[in-house]
This record gives C-alpha cells, sequence and structure tokens, in this order.
C-alpha cells in the first residue's frame, strides 16, 4: 500500500493517511475484506508514530470504510460501492457550495467559475 506523507500539508497526519486509504478503496485498489497491514506495520513504514496510524485506522472504522476482527486484523469493509459514491458526491457538493458563496463575494461570473474549475480539474 502506497500512502505519502506530507509533512507541510496543514491537514493532521492520521487524516492524510486515512484519506488516502479512502481514496484506494473508492478506486478499487483495495477490495472488500482485503486484510491491510497492521498499526505497527504501517507506522514502521511510513516513520510514524503507533498512535497516529491507530488514529487513523480508528477513524476509517468508525466511518465504516474498514473493520477489525480482534486478532486477525483490520480489513476493507464490504461495503457497496454506491453508498461510498454518494458520500462523496455530498463532499463535493458541500465543497461547490462553499465555493459559489465565496465567488457571488467577488463578483465572478459562473463562466469564470467554470474555467477556474476546468484549470484546477485537469492540473490534478
Amino acid at each position: 500500500m502506497r500512502i505519502i506523507i506530507s509533512n507541510s500539508s496543514p491537514e493532521p497526519i492520521y487524516e492524510q493517511i486515512a484519506r488516502q486509504i479512502k481514496d484506494m478503496i473508492m478506486r478499487g485498489e483495495l477490495s472488500p475484506n482485503e486484510l491491510l497491514p497492521s498499526i505497527r506495520n504501517l507506522a514502521k513504514e511510513l516513520k510514524i508514530s503507533v498512535i497516529t496510524t491507530k488514529r487513523a485506522y480508528q477513524e476509517l472504522e468508525n466511518e465504516g470504510y474498514i473493520v477489525t476482527v480482534p486478532g486477525k486484523g483490520c480489513f476493507v469493509a464490504a461495503q457497496n460501492k454506491e453508498i461510498l459514491r454518494e458520500r462523496y458526491l455530498r463532499i463535493v457538493e458541500e465543497k461547490f457550495t462553499e465555493a459559489i458563496e465565496a465567488a457571488r463575494v467577488i463578483n465572478l461570473t459562473l463562466d469564470e467559475l467554470k474555467e477556474i474549475l476546468k484549470l484546477l480539474y485537469e492540473e490534478v
């Protein structure tokens, strides 16, 4: 599993880990019921604290992305991809709403907003 940690990111490390694992699940890179690296092994691989890794896994479990089986490890939850897609769609809609509200404050036109979106979409 390839996770990249950015020390310059304002996002906490545990959130970076959780976000990247969620993305891998959504893209199908991690399959339902697939065993994840142990908390200790992931911490060692990323050269971070076990507590940080544990917190990332706990967040993923709280949100239903993974399940922990005592004595066996953490596994990707067998979820309906459509439910996951809906979660992400809701996040996109919330972010767009924030962007539209900010754009209106500075009288940005819809065409200007579309152009910004297009440039950012192609950049990422």
